[in-house]
């Protein structure tokens, strides 16, 4: 029974890997058939559902104390394509949809490689054990998934808008600002004042804008992190 239970998380996190393999599939196919869903949507749910196994591998390797060495290693890769890969290909081919070039598109690829950056420095960074330097890789695809969703609702903004922005929420992740843990070591308000504005705030962002309303979420959490942070050093 020990045995089994050790085998537990690591499971939980192949699920996370799976539903990133199929958000990328989702990516490079935006323009088939898939019912009342556009591939779009499917990408968007299994990225949510990857960061769900994301949660709840680290969840259960607590509560059954099954930590592994293995199953850190196989958390990082897993991220990597749920997180890194499945946005990046999801931005550069719904770029593609918009007219941008091969080549201009080609620019999402460096959501990946600054989140695998991101990933590296958190495994051997020991000062993140709390706490976050860097926006986390899978905020980063929560983001995505609300930009698009604008993008989809509104208008592209144009390839430069669309650059910048991409080099700017990549280089947030490899970045020194110290951003803290959305997860709750309880329930309690104090000392989760902030996780608490900030789920109060996705709740009504998604409300009120839909889906794009989890980028707006992920643009608050950044805010509230630079701003804390600020305050800290003045104190």
């Amino acid at each position: 029974m020990k045995s089994l239970k050790s085998y537990i998380p690591n499971t939980i996190t192949c699920l996370n890997l799976l539903s990133g393999c199929a958000a990328v599939f989702f990516a490079f196919n935006l323009g088939m058939e898939t019912g009342s869903l556009s591939p779009m949507s499917w990408a968007f749910i299994f990225i949510g559902a990857a960061a769900v196994f994301d949660f709840c591998d680290g969840l259960s390797a607590r509560l059954l104390h099954a930590y592994s060495p293995v199953g850190k290693e196989l958390d990082s890769l897993s991220d990597l394509v749920s997180f890194g890969l499945a946005p990046a290909f999801l931005v550069m081919n719904s770029m593609q949809a918009y007219g941008a070039s091969v080549w201009v598109s080609a620019i999402a690829l460096f959501i990946a490689v600054m989140g695998a950056l991101r990933l590296a420095k958190f495994n051997v960074d020991t000062r993140q054990a709390t706490s976050f330097i860097g926006l986390p890789i899978p905020a980063n695809a929560i983001f995505w998934i609300g930009a698009l969703a604008w993008i989809d609702s509104h208008a592209y903004p144009g390839d430069i808008v669309m650059a910048l922005l991409i080099v700017a929420i990549s280089l947030l992740m490899v970045s020194e600002l110290r951003m803290f843990s959305l997860k709750f070591a309880n329930l309690s308000w104090r000392g989760n004042v902030r996780r608490y504005v900030v789920l109060a705030a996705a709740v009504f962002f998604v409300i009120t804008e839909g889906i794009s309303g989890f980028a707006w979420t992920i643009v608050l959490y950044i805010l509230i992190s630079l701003f804390g942070k600020k305050a800290e050093a003045e104190a």
